[in-house]
């Protein structure tokens, strides 16, 4: 009851996703329309966090994930009706809004029910789930065409994906119920910006509003939540930069995919690994390498386009990439579960992943404009030394604002 909604609703988001752009074409946009009715998407999604951190502040997780899923079942038949891209784009956006809603849900139970000492590997295996869906609903999308011949039919695969995870969540047991809520001191002991070393917990923040909680917590979000904006950023970048890479080398799109599937079965694979380390060694031992193999994977990357041998160090240099992704599993989830309040942290939760989801819509727009104006290389080499930057932020900020637990 716990991550089997997740991976339903991941599932048919995952099988949805590579299909957009293609129904928006068919509707009659060109390519950068149908780029930007794809970043639908992503934009409801950011848009979407903050008034879902309200939701479940006042009617629980349980009802807010009901409302997500029937929402979304509605954006998937308003995707089937849509006549006119604008229509379409706007059942997208509603899409995105109920993934956020539904994500940040899921996010806020983990964090008040689940004990510190294993809370990096339960929150790993929640981002493991989402991972799966968006993994293997590409092959599910590919096999439903194939079967039906029609790219709706992965829509139809939405609603049924998102209907059974309602039915689920309203006649399952109910989690929250079964679950008792571990209020444990976390690392939000620097509600206020008093520039002190965080030593001990406050008390908690009850019934702020979103606005308040922002100001409240002001020192966190704009220090240690900057380091996470940009590991969102080098996690989208990564989903730009490497089919273009390959497109700019020549390659041909069986071979681009078979890289950039490969490089997704590497991240995939090591996502729980990332929760073991944060649990037993701390938290900044699973951001920093994840941030400097990104990092160093990029500022290398761009080195090598020119070079005979840029192929060879392209299928490389994706496969580090996706190590460094896999490594970085559920640290965002993990570094706000310990940053929020213990008894309201559906507010403070939706300002965080706001801010992280900003970093990781706001990367593309970057990658596309450096490449634009100057090249692809510089691009890849910008997102590098954004990565380092993170890391340093990691390594700066996680000892002050999340405390070793100790239970």
């Amino acid at each position: 009851m716990v991550y089997l909604p997740t991976v339903l609703f991941a599932l048919g988001e995952g099988a949805v996703i590579p299909l957009i752009p293609v129904l928006a074409t068919q509707l009659g946009a060109d390519v950068p329309t149908a780029a930007l009715v794809a970043s639908a998407l992503v934009v409801g999604q950011l848009c979407g966090n903050i008034p879902a951190g309200w939701t479940v502040a006042k009617i629980g997780e349980r009802f807010t994930m009901v409302i997500a899923g029937v929402v979304s079942a509605l954006a998937g038949v308003g995707m089937l009706l849509a006549e006119s891209l604008a229509l379409f784009a706007a059942a997208v956006f509603l899409l995105g809004f109920c993934a956020a809603a539904f994500g940040l849900a899921r996010h806020a139970f983990m964090t008040t029910r689940v004990p510190t000492r294993v809370r990096a590997r339960a929150l790993s295996l929640l981002g493991g789930c989402f991972r799966f869906g968006v993994f293997i609903g590409p092959f599910v999308a590919a096999g439903l065409i194939r079967l039906t011949g029609s790219e709706h039919a992965t829509i139809w695969f939405l609603i049924g994906c998102v209907g059974v995870m309602t039915v689920l969540v309203l006649v399952g047991p109910d989690p929250e119920k079964s679950s008792p809520a571990l209020l444990k001191p976390t690392g939000a002991a620097v509600a206020e910006d008093t520039g002190e070393v965080v030593t001990g917990s406050i008390p908690t923040v009850d019934q702020r509003g979103v606005l308040r909680t922002i100001w409240a917590y002001r020192a966190v979000l704009s220090r240690l939540g900057m380091a996470a904006a940009a590991l969102s950023a080098v996690r989208a970048a990564r989903q730009v930069i490497l089919p273009l890479w390959g497109v700019s080398l020549g390659l041909d799109s069986g071979t681009i995919a078979l890289v950039v599937g490969v490089t997704g079965a590497i991240d995939f694979a090591l996502f729980y690994a990332s929760g073991q380390v944060m649990d037993r060694f701390g938290r900044v031992w699973a951001a920093m390498p994840a941030m400097l193999l990104m990092g160093l994977g990029f500022i290398s990357l761009s080195l090598t386009h020119e070079l005979d041998s840029a192929m060879l160090w392209y299928g490389a240099l994706a496969a580090v990439l996706g190590v460094g992704n896999g490594l970085s599993s559920g640290i965002l989830l993990t570094v706000g579960a310990d940053l929020a309040p213990e008894r309201e942290p559906a507010t403070f939760l939706g300002s965080w992943r706001t801010l992280t989801d900003a970093g990781g819509a706001a990367a593309p727009l970057l990658v596309s404009a450096i490449t634009a104006l100057v090249s692809l290389s510089l691009a890849a080499g910008v997102m590098g030394v954004i990565a380092l930057l993170g890391a340093a932020g990691f390594l700066r900020w996680i000892p002050r604002f999340i405390p070793r637990q100790r239970d």
